[in-house]
């Protein structure tokens, strides 16, 4: 039976599945299931997190699953077991990283440049995240982002 079958059938009738996708894993959660796919995270609630813009997740003692995406949108479910959800997202977190390179800018702190890809698709696009205390915002420190960019994908042939 697959693991789509083993799911509990409002977990079934609640997820939002792109033509196919595949159910890897899931754990329950104190309002309804965290279901790992091959392409994304659903959360209860309908929330879908395609993998390439998922930035980071941790689970805490106390069970909470947080997920931060790539434009810091947090996401919360408590998953008192969680299972193998956190193994299953973070091969597939990783897997949608294909340069993940940190860059010094003159006499500012430096911005981590990410490149990431759908699963088994190309790239869709490149992240920058800047180190603490500095302002994204900023234009000059944005174009000096932009211009270690250019280096970086010159480099790297991405």
């Amino acid at each position: 039976m697959s693991v789509f079958h083993r799911l509990p059938s409002e977990a079934r009738a609640a997820l939002d599945l792109e033509k196919g996708e595949r159910v890897l894993t899931f754990a329950a959660a104190d309002e309804g299931h965290v279901v790992a796919t091959d392409l994304a995270l659903h959360l209860p609630g309908g929330v879908r997190v395609p993998y390439e813009e998922i930035d980071r997740a941790s689970w805490d003692e106390h069970g909470l699953l947080t997920v931060v995406t790539t434009k810091q949108r947090r996401h919360h479910a408590r998953v008192p077991e969680p299972r193998n959800v956190p193994e299953a997202l973070r091969e597939r977190v990783n897997a949608t990283i294909v340069v993940s390179k940190h860059v010094d800018l003159p006499g500012r702190g430096g911005v981590r440049l990410v490149a990431r890809r759908k699963p088994g698709g190309d790239v869709v696009g490149w992240t920058f995240l800047y180190d603490e205390g500095l302002d994204p915002e900023d234009p000059g420190l944005r174009a000096l982002a932009e211009q270690a960019l250019e280096g970086v994908r010159r480099s790297m042939g991405v």
